[in-house]
């Protein structure tokens, strides 16, 4: 049969193996196209466009093919005579397998990822590869299933594709070649225009095939391959991703800004810095002889999924009691769906945009504000508490070179009570956090101590004996959070009863939710997160109005009785009135939300702006007309996710004479 199938494409020369790399791929990625959608036929009838997804799929596919097959064609003229033919069938054996053999292993691949993601493999899937000493762990705890059957895909793709390509190892070149020759340029620029899949002045890329308003169903569109290479391609340009949205220069988008200061009665005046353009001075709304201390709790994917009285399942009962002692948040959004994010958000008080977290990016990795930036200045120790590698996500970079003190991470624990995939418990670290605050309080300095937590994220270890499991199996993310929340209890059980409590003030703040998916353009119901401060001599409120992340760090320095000058755009929710609707933005893959109250409006490249109404009750985003200050509020948004591209852009975002300082 392979005989046969080779005789048939003998004619065809030296193309005749790019042929076959097309008759063979083409089916099999439509096949696992359609077996994803049979997967996911709730979500994929809901949209009602089932065989546009086929056919726009073979569309992704045949663009796929001719990316694989450029190169081959554009290095067949260094085979252009009989001597090199052996060297040609060699080539092109090992090109078409390993080809080949990517398509299929990326998507076999897939329904982990999309199980764990809602997504197809994006970038993700090639950032985690710079951290193996977590993610094999990890991969081997919570995804064996998944990891035998790409390594069974793999082992067998290699294997299929061998059998199937040896015939051509024993082609005989073509007795007459000029024919090929002549052709390849119409050939090459058939296999262009393929690749570029339309006449328009920019080529084909994943925006075109955002076609439902379900974000993972349009990633079924695509096939995983040429998700992660767009994605990686995308990593180089990330700096100006917010311009996808429009076009608004700097002095435009500052004037959103202002317009909206005003909608939420902002009094703090801005400094008016050309080269500073955020920089705000901020009086803190609580006067105090000495200024307190400032310890973060960054709860690993705790959404308000998890909180039974933010409509959540009744696994944190610790936060539960917890939150009558200090100040609520009830409508608090993170802004987006990483960690690195909510360090972001809630560290340097950076609002969102379409790139990666400035905790990865280059530009920010030296001179970029932190709360550590502010509180340095101030005399104050600034120290990172991790389980885990600080390394991972570029964490421990980003901090010490944008002026934290110190690091402590898995390296630093003696004797821990449990290690996971992840690093050592929830308990030890919060057990190394409490014996970290004594030494501090008792030196006499002021600190910031940010702890970051880890137990909740799969593969869901955690000692046993210490709560009684919401479901079976133990290793769930509902019993995760369950013990995740056990222990910081412990540690407040602890704090309330030491010297540093009344010193000092404490956020605890989620930086994402678990699993963010949905078919909405953002799944808004899994933006919304807790938030508690508390400490010290913090009075019981609950916080109502639509709050950010990006509201936290401004909130809780005005809390301490700091003040001083910053960049942070986030507002001081203490010295604000209440009774606003507030507002809070959301990045979700490219997707970009922004809320005033129950209102939004969501941005995405390429498409004209979403108006829709966030239904609390049914926890969905609405879609509605364009109200009729649509055109406001769309460029609202639009200034709010311009402004921080262009301030990382042009380094603008900072403490006055920071570049001065480390020049001297």
């Amino acid at each position: 049969m392979l005989e046969k199938f080779w005789k048939r494409l003998e004619s065809l020369g030296y193309y005749a193996p790019l042929v076959a790399m097309y008759l063979i791929s083409l089916p099999l990625l439509s096949l696992s196209r359609a077996g994803l959608m049979l997967w996911q036929s709730d979500r994929v009838a809901a949209t009602g466009i089932w065989p546009e997804m086929l056919l726009q799929g073979l569309r992704v596919d045949i663009i796929q093919m001719g990316l694989m097959v450029i190169i081959p064609l554009l290095l067949t003229p260094l085979f252009a005579h009989r001597k090199a033919w052996p060297w040609w069938r060699g080539f092109t054996f090992f090109w078409v397998v390993a080809c080949v053999t990517l398509l299929i292993f990326m998507e076999a691949a897939t329904p982990g990822f999309i199980g764990e993601y809602d997504t197809r493999p994006n970038r993700l899937f090639v950032e985690y590869l710079k951290y193996p000493n977590e993610v094999l762990p990890m991969l081997w705890n919570g995804f064996r299933v998944h990891v035998f059957a790409g390594i069974g895909a793999l082992v067998l793709t290699l294997w299929g594709m061998s059998r199937m390509m040896r015939p051509w190892l024993r082609q005989q070149a073509p007795a007459r070649q000029l024919k090929h020759w002549l052709a390849l340029p119409l050939i090459v620029v058939l296999v262009v225009f393929s690749v570029r899949s339309t006449a328009d002045h920019r080529p084909a890329n994943p925006a075109m095939f955002a076609i439902t308003s379900d974000t993972m169903v349009n990633t079924l569109i695509m096939n995983s391959t040429w998700s992660v290479l767009h994605a990686i391609y995308n990593l180089k340009h990330e700096a100006k991703s917010s311009e996808m949205y429009g076009d608004m220069n700097e002095a435009e988008a500052m004037e959103q800004i202002r317009l909206v200061r005003e909608m939420l009665h902002d009094q703090r005046p801005l400094i008016g810095d050309e080269h500073l353009p955020t920089l705000t001075s901020q009086t803190a709304s609580v006067k105090r002889e000495k200024p307190l201390n400032l310890v973060i709790i960054l709860q690993e994917s705790l959404g308000a999924t998890f909180v039974e009285s933010l409509g959540g399942i009744p696994v944190t009962p610790e936060l539960e009691k917890l939150k009558s002692q200090g100040w609520w948040f009830e409508n608090l959004y993170a802004t987006g769906t990483r960690s690195v994010r909510g360090i972001e958000a809630v560290v340097t008080g950076f609002p969102p945009t379409p790139a990666q977290s400035v905790v990865k990016l280059s530009l920010s990795q030296d001179h970029f504000f932190t709360l550590a930036s502010l509180l340095g200045k101030k005399g104050y120790l600034n120290e990172f508490i991790y389980g885990g590698e600080g390394h991972f996500d570029n964490m421990r970079n980003f901090f010490v070179n944008n002026d934290f003190n110190q690091v402590v991470d898995k390296n630093d624990y003696i004797n821990p009570v449990f290690t996971g995939s992840w690093g050592v418990s929830d308990e030890d670290l919060f057990n190394k956090a409490h014996e970290q605050l004594m030494k501090h309080h008792e030196s006499g300095q002021p600190f910031f101590t940010l702890v970051f937590t880890s137990s909740n994220h799969s593969p869901f270890e955690f000692p046993d004996g210490r709560i009684e499991l919401y479901e079976q199996p133990k290793a769930t993310e509902n019993n995760a959070v369950k013990y995740a929340d056990y222990a910081m209890g412990q540690f407040f059980k602890q704090a309330q009863a030491s010297p540093y409590w009344k010193d000092t003030v404490f956020l605890v703040v989620a930086d994402h939710d678990i699993r963010v998916r949905g078919d909405d353009l953002v799944p808004v119901k899994n933006f919304h997160i807790p938030g508690l401060i508390l400490g010290a001599d913090i009075q019981p409120r609950v916080i109502k109005t639509v709050a950010s992340q990006i509201d936290l760090p401004t909130t809780v320095i005005s809390l301490m009785g700091i003040d001083g000058e910053h960049p942070m755009p986030g507002r001081d929710l203490s010295a604000e009135p209440e009774g606003l609707a507030g507002r809070a933005m959301m990045q979700y893959e490219q997707n970009y939300a922004w809320m005033e109250g129950e209102r939004a409006v969501v941005l995405r490249p390429g498409k004209a702006p979403t108006h829709a109404v966030y239904d609390r009750s049914q926890k969905k985003l609405q879609p509605q007309p364009a109200p009729d200050d649509a055109a406001a509020m769309e460029k609202r948004a639009l200034g709010h996710v311009m402004l921080p591209s262009i301030l990382y852009r042009e380094q603008d975002y900072h403490l006055p004479g920071a570049f001065a300082e480390n020049t001297q």
